[in-house]
């Protein structure tokens, strides 16, 4: 596939994702809320206390996850959710009331509501729901029937890229180049937690380049280093697993960053992003006094009289940089002096003829 130029922003739930905008924090609550509605609406709350812009659910059609041994098999890892992989899947599932008030409540504190559809029903659901944009799972990268029904919506898309291979994320993306619809993907590791060896951060400028599109981050990693050198190669939006507690018990809450852990992830990003600059080579106005005290000017070594010609051996080169650079030298050497020249003096042109 042909390289292609640094892309264009991508308009997403009103903010603007691409180079040169600032990175977008994601909360992704998930299933953290245990399906407590209480819960997951302190966990919005909480989340854009913490500078969250944007909180993600998930939706998914119980019903259609798995086939019926899978779930019904005996799960003994939440019993207070249930005792097979059904009962537990159902527990964590919101329905239509909780999702109306996920997405007002959302509204009322000025955060983007998000959501993650896992199976055609659940994008029914959410279309009902309104929503304005889509997150795509690393899991559904090869469900091609679901990433079609997603572009035909024509809302942008958030699609992360774990565990496919090329091939696989080649024709995902092609589903949505297609559509022309506007596509944001997010570098993602489908292990939980993740091993920062295995973060394999590189792929960032990878996509970046392969694909034509902005490209975030969706991390698992335990803190958030990973995350902050996702930054510095580029990432336009951050997801990271958010929890009120990470004793609490569900799938993620382990992994998960909370209110206090998000709040200095948010500060430490906009730090690296402060750090990154804009590229552009000059001196700057914090390097200024320093240039000042420490290049070098040309300067007389011996005293020079009106009118004497000025030649290479009466110059030296010293600080402060306040006078003619060495690279002036053409400019002084053969030159006159108009007054008396005192030794040790830093060179101006208006003392030469």
């Amino acid at each position: 596939m042909t390289t292609l130029p640094l892309p264009a922003a991508v308009t997403f739930l009103g903010l603007s994702l691409g180079p040169g905008h600032p990175c977008v924090p994601i909360a992704e609550i998930g299933l953290n809320h245990n399906g407590d509605l209480g819960l997951a609406l302190n966990l919005i709350e909480a989340a854009v206390k913490a500078g969250a812009l944007i909180v993600k659910f998930q939706k998914r059609d119980v019903d259609g996850l798995a086939i019926n041994s899978v779930l019904d098999a005996a799960d003994g890892r939440f019993p207070t959710f249930g005792s097979t992989y059904r009962q537990i899947r159902e527990h964590l599932e919101f329905g239509w009331d909780n999702y109306v008030q996920l997405q007002q409540a959302s509204k009322a504190l000025g955060v983007r509501f998000l959501a993650t559809p896992f199976d055609i029903p659940s994008v029914e659901f959410l279309e009902r729901l309104g929503v304005s944009a889509y997150k795509i799972a690393s899991h559904s990268v090869t469900n091609v029937p679901l990433l079609e029904c997603v572009s035909g919506t024509q809302k942008p898309v958030m699609m992360s890229t774990g565990m496919c291979t090329w091939q696989e994320l080649d024709e995902a993306v092609d589903v949505f180049m297609r559509s022309k619809t506007p596509l944001i993907l997010m570098h993602c590791v489908s292990a939980y937690p993740q091993p920062v060896e295995a973060s394999n951060l590189s792929l960032i400028p990878v996509l970046r380049s392969r694909y034509g599109v902005p490209v975030g981050y969706s991390g698992h990693e335990l803190g958030y280093g990973p995350t902050l050198t996702a930054v510095a190669l580029g990432a336009v939006a951050v997801e990271r697993h958010f929890t009120l507690d990470h004793d609490m018990v569900g799938f993620d809450h382990k992994l998960s960053l909370t209110p206090a852990e998000f709040t200095i992830m948010v500060k430490a990003i906009q730090d690296t992003t402060r750090a990154l600059g804009n590229g552009d080579k000059s001196v700057s106005t914090q390097e200024t006094a320093t240039r000042k005290k420490y290049h070098v000017s040309i300067v007389s070594q011996r005293e020079i009289a009106p009118g004497q010609r000025i030649s290479g051996d009466m110059l030296v080169f010293k600080n402060p940089g306040t006078g003619l650079a060495p690279q002036q030298l053409h400019s002084v050497v053969n030159r006159k002096a108009k007054i008396r020249i005192s030794i040790d003096t830093v060179i101006q042109l208006d003392m030469l003829e």
